[in-house]
């Protein structure tokens, strides 16, 4: 009980002045972040003249049923590597948060880049599938240093602000469709996709591993971290969490991430051509990640007035609304273009759950098994999404339409908000060594 006294008495105090090192570490863990969305975003905006250009050269007709049908295999498909991303876990825990962080971020900037060579809709789903290696495990690298590297004060913002980065990526996406695509082609989007390498090469520079880790390393060398997350100490939360991130992951790639196909169809029915119709996919996409943002900087507030979990069940509860309302409602008006824009913004608040997983997984484990658990937990949620975007491929080809199959994931964060009661809150505790 002192202990959450303490830690009570700690937050309403002046917060700690950040160092050089803090302010260095984040920047980087946050730009990595920021561009881990950029290139994990960059593959839903170009989906559409990808796969108009690759499906003839593959043996397939150019129809809306047929690019549904083949993103949402792709998709699936990027899903399953990043849900390999666990392996980075065990790593960061033996070997250090920084190092593994710098390798996540090379791994995904390569592939993310080869991705111009593609010349078949097998070789695109082959480099998605091995940049989604690196996307996975960037998150949990990001999320774990900036816990154990920040102060107690100010880490639980700080998991908000990192959040952040994620959807700045896909604001910067929109603007270099923006830019880059509406001129050069899909092919040059994901050639930016290379960028990345400078940032893991001034990680591996500048960046220190956290003093919390390097006090326990020697313990960390004598775990083993896979099987601590399902012992019994861990195995209920480790469920839990797994099944939320689950949920969470289904709205993201349900909701977020067709957005940009379903902007184009209502551009196109609208009456918009060409770059016109690039244009206002960006212009919808970066709708959609300022609401995001916004939604990222709200959940630490949130969640410290009201408890991790409470906070959790409300943005489920928004996601589930909003989804309904752009995909199942205004994805089928006559002129629901601008309707459906609206509701990206709220969709995009909602999608700031992800903020809560940042804040919350670090405070439930010990350094010794942390990443692990945080790998793990962001992990096993990509292969139900890939099971659940093969499910959605198979009805938009059945029922030849992208609207009602993407509203019914809402049902996944009705299911989310009766599991939310069975998480370990952790409101007013300090992070554990």
């Amino acid at each position: 009980m002192a202990e959450v006294v303490w830690a009570r008495d700690a937050v309403a105090r002046p917060h700690t002045k950040l160092n050089r090192q803090q302010i260095i570490g984040f920047w980087s863990a946050w730009t990595g972040w920021m561009l881990d969305g950029m290139d994990s975003f960059i593959y839903a905006i170009v989906l559409a003249p990808a796969l108009t250009e690759l499906l003839p050269k593959s043996g397939y007709a150019v129809t809306p049923a047929n690019i549904g049908f083949g993103g949402s295999i792709l998709f699936a498909v990027f899903l399953i590597g990043w849900g390999c991303s666990f392996i980075w876990g065990p790593i960061a825990d033996r070997f250090g948060r920084t190092k593994t962080m710098a390798a996540t971020i090379i791994m995904y900037s390569i592939f993310t880049g080869a991705a111009v060579f593609a010349d078949q809709v097998w070789q695109l789903a082959l480099f998605r599938f091995l940049a989604g290696i690196g996307i996975g495990g960037e998150w949990a690298m990001a999320g774990t240093y900036v816990a154990e590297a920040w102060p107690e004060d100010r880490r639980k913002m700080g998991a908000g602000y990192l959040q952040t980065g994620y959807y700045c990526g896909f604001f910067v996406a929109a603007a270099l469709n923006f830019t880059v695509g509406a001129a050069f082609g899909w092919r040059a989007m994901f050639l930016c996709g290379i960028a990345p390498i400078v940032v893991a090469l001034f990680t591996l520079a500048k960046v220190k591993e956290p003093e919390r880790w390097k006090a326990q390393v020697d313990d960390a060398k004598r775990v083993q971290p896979l099987a601590e997350i399902f012992g019994s100490k861990y195995l209920k939360r480790t469920i839990v969490n797994a099944a939320l991130l689950s949920i969470a992951i289904i709205g993201l790639w349900a909701g977020a991430v067709y957005e940009p196909a379903a902007l184009t169809q209502l551009a196109k029915k609208a009456g918009f051509e060409g770059q016109d119709v690039v244009r206002l996919v960006s212009s919808g996409t970066a709708v959609l990640s300022i609401g995001t943002i916004l939604g990222c900087l709200a959940f630490p507030v949130l969640a410290e007035k009201i408890g991790r979990k409470s906070a959790l069940a409300c943005y489920f509860a928004i996601m589930m609304v909003t989804i309904v309302a752009a995909f199942g409602w205004a994805f089928y008006l006559e002129k629901g273009l601008v309707p459906f824009i609206i509701v990206l913004f709220f969709l995009g608040f909602g999608g700031g759950n992800f903020a809560a997983f940042s804040l919350w997984l670090p405070e439930q484990y010990e350094t010794s098994v942390r990443a692990t658990a945080f790998a793990f937990a962001t992990s096993f949620g990509r292969f139900i999404g890939a099971g659940v975007n093969f499910l959605l491929g198979a009805m938009v080809l059945q029922w030849g339409t992208l609207g009602y199959p993407v509203a019914l994931t809402a049902i996944a964060f009705g299911i989310g908000i009766l599991i939310v009661p069975f998480a370990l809150e952790t409101k007013g505790q300090v992070l554990p060594d």
